[in-house]
C-alpha cells in the first residue's frame, strides 16, 4: 500500500541530480571514446567520425543542461513569465533524437515560471513513455491572475506509464521508494502542489495524459476530452 511519505530534502536532491546526470552521461562517455580515437594515430582513418562524434556530443550535453537548469533550477526568462516559444526552443533540440515528435497547437502563450518548469518536467515524462515514438502534444492555457491549466498528451505505439509514475505525481510513494525516474513525476507534482494545485498523469487506453493545475485559481483540473 502506498502513503503519503515524501522523500528527504536530502534524497529529493540526490535522485534529481541522478536523473540529471544520466541523461549526460551517454553523450559524455561518446566524447570520451571521440577523443581517445583522435588520440590514437593508428586510428586517422577514422578523425572524421571522431570530430563529428564531439559535436554531437557537445550539441546534445548543451541541450540537455539548458532544458534541466530549467526543468529542475530556479532559471529562467527575465520578469514573471516564460512564453512558449521559449519552452519550444528548450525542448526541440533537447528531444530531436527522440522517437516521439513534439506537437504544439500554439505557441502565443506565456505562462509563470512555476508552469513553465512543470510543463518541461510533463513533457520529459510525455516523452519517455512512447520508446517507439507517436506524438507528444503541447496544450497550455494561462489565466489573469497568473495560474495556468497544462496538458501533455502522448499518443503512439507500446505507451506506457509506470504505476510508479502514477503515485509519485500525485505525492503517493511507490511501493519500492522512489528512484531517479519516478523523482521526477514527484517533483512535478510537488511543485503544482506547492502553488496550490495539483497534477496527475494516467494511461487511458491509445494515450497517456499527464494533466496539471498551477495556482492561485485552485480547483479542479480540465477532464479529459
Amino acid at each position: 500500500m502506498s502513503t503519503q511519505i515524501a522523500p528527504t530534502a536530502a534524497e529529493l536532491a540526490a535522485l534529481l541530480s541522478s536523473r540529471v546526470c544520466h541523461d549526460i552521461a551517454g553523450p559524455t562517455s561518446a566524447m570520451g571514446a571521440a577523443l581517445s580515437v583522435l588520440d590514437d594515430d593508428s586510428a586517422l582513418d577514422m578523425r572524421d567520425d571522431a570530430i563529428a562524434l564531439l559535436r554531437t556530443g557537445a550539441k546534445q550535453i548543451r541541450a540537455k543542461l539548458e532544458y534541466a537548469r530549467v526543468c529542475f533550477g530556479a532559471a529562467g526568462s527575465r520578469g514573471g513569465e516564460v512564453a512558449l516559444s521559449e519552452i519550444k526552443t528548450l525542448a526541440n533540440p533537447m528531444f530531436e533524437d527522440s522517437r516521439p515528435d513534439l506537437v504544439w497547437p500554439s505557441e502565443n502563450t506565456a505562462i509563470s515560471k512555476t508552469a513553465a518548469r512543470v510543463l518541461l518536467n510533463l513533457i520529459w515524462i510525455g516523452v519517455d513513455s512512447l520508446p517507439r515514438g507517436g506524438e507528444v502534444i503541447v496544450e497550455t492555457s494561462a489565466s489573469a491572475d497568473g495560474g495556468a491549466r497544462l496538458r501533455v498528451i502522448a499518443k503512439g505505439a507500446r505507451l506506457r506509464l509506470d504505476d510508479a509514475y502514477q503515485k509519485a505525481i500525485r505525492g503517493e510513494r511507490p511501493e519500492d521508494g522512489y528512484d531517479g525516474r519516478s523523482v521526477q513525476p514527484y517533483y512535478a507534482g510537488l511543485i503544482a502542489r506547492e502553488s496550490g494545485g495539483r497534477a496527475e498523469a494516467q494511461l487511458d487506453g491509445d494515450r497517456v495524459e499527464l494533466a496539471a493545475l498551477i495556482g492561485p485559481e485552485g480547483g479542479q483540473i480540465q477532464a479529459a476530452e
